[in-house]
């Protein structure tokens, strides 16, 4: 094993050798990656990259368990789900599992958000760390207790941190944000969920939401690392069995419906500066629309201190630290937002400055200019997203769970690369109507509501 670990300086000169290597690879549209995709006994999917440089092993387990399969009354039981797996499986307390984990040098850790949730694994690939912490990932997966007092105890935990969360500022307009701009659908649910409804939690529940959602023919396994495929079979196996078998089909997040109106929404804060978040649904991870949208709102405000929102609104006028705008997308569609903070004595300048910018930038598009420095900025740090066995485990495990194509990281420069103007153009008129957008400032002597007419 001594011969695989690299000096910082030839780390240094690895990851400079392989990002060059890659750069050029992704021009030249062939395999960056060689992924390996298969199926489980059991039916999970399951992706797979080896590299047999260094004497590390990532690897994850996905589910769509995420806050979007809560209902309202039920909201959080997907976020304690998910915290609680690690705190008590197989007959092992918490103080169990994580000193064992400790002892081999491994690292547990979860994902969740509003379409999946998991587990994941960093530990060293010789057998003699891999084979325990693998075998304990196993069965915090199989067997998850959920104890009682543990449960009571994140609870109180959770209660406190919801009710300070609901006097700042940011967490208020996030949370009125989502509310108005996916009003019935579980998008519009805050993942934590409320005073009220983690109060009323019970370990039924917990096991309720394990055994419907934490299934193995619905699981993602992610590897990447010091294995051979031989191995890495033998892992995704081990990591799924004994889980629960789905009963019926699986649960489909509704559709997302856009928005009618244009709603703003402001809210009293004795904040000395105003949160303000505007926005509406966006897409889903399957839009073909991705790429243009993607390289566009480089341009319009993802791209730092060189974007439209960032160059009118703080280069320009001084009217905020940073502006900017992202889409997230979901497995159905989830929200494009510009956010920003501004003295309250200038939000509504705010405000103006930044919708006609949008306005502008949807009618007309980017210049070829603005295009040609977006389009350099994102190949020229592409190989950067891929640099490390922890960002390609990333990719994995986000390819396998929406199902996106095998070949997304070697197209990805080639996607980039042939969006144009017109793309843009095109793209952000179809999915961002700036005539119907949620606004919301958080952080104003008093509250206001102002709802337009819906469009004929």
């Amino acid at each position: 094993m001594a011969n695989k670990v690299l000096s910082g300086t030839g780390m240094s000169m690895f990851k400079t050798a392989f990002a060059a290597a890659l750069l050029c690879a992704a021009q030249q549209v062939f395999a960056i990656l060689p992924i390996e995709q298969w199926q489980t006994s059991t039916g999970a999917k399951v992706l797979f990259v080896a590299n047999r440089d260094l004497p590390m092993l990532d690897v994850s387990v996905d589910f769509p368990a995420g806050s979007g399969y809560d209902s309202k009354q039920k909201a959080g039981v997907a976020a304690m789900t998910n915290g609680l797996l690690r705190l008590g499986a197989d007959g092992l307390g918490e103080d169990d599992i994580a000193r064992r984990f400790a002892d081999i040098g491994a690292r547990l850790g979860g994902r969740f958000d509003t379409d999946r949730a998991g587990l994941s694994l960093r530990t060293l690939s010789d057998p003699q760390q891999r084979v325990p912490a693998l075998d304990l990932l196993a069965r915090i997966l199989r067997a998850p207790e959920f104890p009682a007092a543990v449960l009571n105890r994140e609870k109180a935990r959770q209660i406190e941190a919801l009710k300070e969360a609901d006097l700042k500022p940011d967490s208020q307009a996030g949370r009125l944000f989502y509310q108005l701009a996916f009003r019935e659908h579980p998008y519009a649910l805050r993942g934590v969920g409320e005073v009220d409804t983690v109060g009323a939690m019970t370990r039924d529940d917990l096991l309720a939401f394990y055994r419907q959602h934490y299934v193995a023919e619905r699981a993602v396994v992610a590897i990447m690392g010091d294995v051979s495929r031989s191995e890495a079979g033998a892992i995704a196996e081990q990591l799924t069995r004994g889980l629960p078998q789905a009963k019926g089909a699986a649960a489909a997040l509704p559709p997302v419906l856009p928005l009618e109106r244009a709603i703003t929404r402001v809210v009293a804060h004795p904040a000395a500066q105003s949160h303000i978040l505007i926005g509406a649904p966006g897409i889903s991870r399957s839009d073909p629309d991705y790429f243009p949208l993607f390289v566009g709102n480089q341009i319009l405000g993802g791209g730092g201190f060189v974007s439209r929102i960032n160059e009118e609104v703080r280069q320009k006028r001084g009217l905020a630290y940073s502006a900017y705008s992202y889409f997230s997308p979901q497995q159905v569609p989830g929200p494009f937002v510009i956010g920003m903070q501004t003295r309250r004595d200038q939000a509504d300048e705010a405000l103006a400055v930044t919708r006609k910018t949008l306005r502008d930038f949807v009618s007309n598009g980017p210049t070829e200019e603005e295009l040609l420095a977006a389009r350099q900025n994102i190949v020229g740090g592409f190989p950067m997203r891929i640099d490390s066995n922890r960002k390609i485990h990333e990719y994995l495990a986000m390819i396998g769970f929406y199902n996106m194509p095998i070949n997304y990281l070697d197209a990805f420069v080639a996607n980039v690369e042939r969006v144009t103007v017109a793309d843009i153009r095109t793209a952000f008129a179809k999915h961002v109507d700036p005539d119907k957008l949620v606004t919301v400032v958080v952080g104003a002597d008093k509250d206001q509501t102002v709802t337009e007419p819906a469009a004929r």
